[in-house]
């Protein structure tokens, strides 16, 4: 076998380790569900008729005469279920680095590349699973996008870009965490940068500083996408601000982490 045949073999064991790890401990896959599931709940029955009436007849309240909140909304929490994942993706990493683990992967003849590839590759699959159940809740409470086959694949296809850029950078949070506990503190600002985006409410709506960080941080290009691609809403050179943002948030998480690992090795 060449050297590459070996890496990917290796690779495919992590990422079996891993998928067995999240099916004897759901606690933490079960949270990235969880907590966009409440928070779609939350937004759409607790604050929808509100929010929905002064966004405007477009995305108004069922009933009202225009679409319902949730047809709004419902993008902006979806993408908050790709960052839901980096928590887990941290917490996991930390784990095996403070447990001593990975001492162990190093007197193996495996390959170095393996560890990572293993956690970020199931950890993206764990996410885009906790994605599609927490699109199968808003489709049940009255989700109705208008997407054709082609902007559908388009969709899943900016989510899973998301959920590995976000994963590799998580995977460098992991590394360099002292504990399990910091590692699952520090991504919480990705989870939440969304509601100060055009998740909840459009940015016209913020007070002028508000606004203005609204809309040029990472995620608020994204959800527009999302909600063009999916509700037919425009959405301008909005597609081009998203992928350039996952494609460099990608390659600066990849040569993080990569440098981390590479540090912890020499130690």
């Amino acid at each position: 076998m060449s050297t590459l045949s070996y890496a990917v073999s290796d690779s495919m064991t992590m990422l079996r380790r891993n998928l067995k790890h999240a099916l004897r401990y759901p606690a933490m896959s079960l949270s990235t569900v969880v907590m966009p599931v409440m928070m779609l709940l939350l937004f759409n029955y607790a604050f929808g008729g509100a929010l929905g009436a002064g966004i405007g007849p477009g995305t108004g309240t069922a009933g009202s005469g225009g679409g319902a909140y949730i047809d709004y909304v419902a993008p902006g929490i979806i993408l908050m279920a790709a960052t839901s994942g980096a928590v887990a993706t941290a917490v996991g990493v930390c784990v095996d680095m403070t447990e001593g683990i990975v001492n162990r992967f190093r007197t193996m003849s495996i390959s170095r590349a393996a560890f990572l590839t293993g956690h970020v590759v199931g950890s993206v699959i764990q996410t885009l699973a906790a994605v599609a159940l927490v699109i199968g809740v808003a489709l049940a409470i009255g989700y109705r996008p208008d997407a054709t086959p082609v902007e559908w694949l388009a969709a899943i296809g900016l989510l899973t870009l998301l959920t590995l850029a976000l994963t590799w950078l998580s995977a460098g949070i992991g590394l360099v965490a002292k504990t399990p506990e910091s590692a699952s503190n520090t991504p919480l600002p990705l989870t939440f940068l969304p509601f100060l985006g055009s998740a909840i409410v459009p940015t016209d709506s913020m007070p002028t500083g508000l606004r203005w960080f609204a809309e040029y941080q990472p995620f608020t290009p994204i959800i527009e996408t999302l909600r063009g691609l999916l509700m037919g809403t425009e959405i301008g050179n909005s597609a081009y601000i998203a992928l350039a943002w996952c494609l460099g948030l990608t390659l600066v998480g990849y040569l993080w982490a990569r440098s981390a690992f590479g540090r912890t090795a020499n130690r």
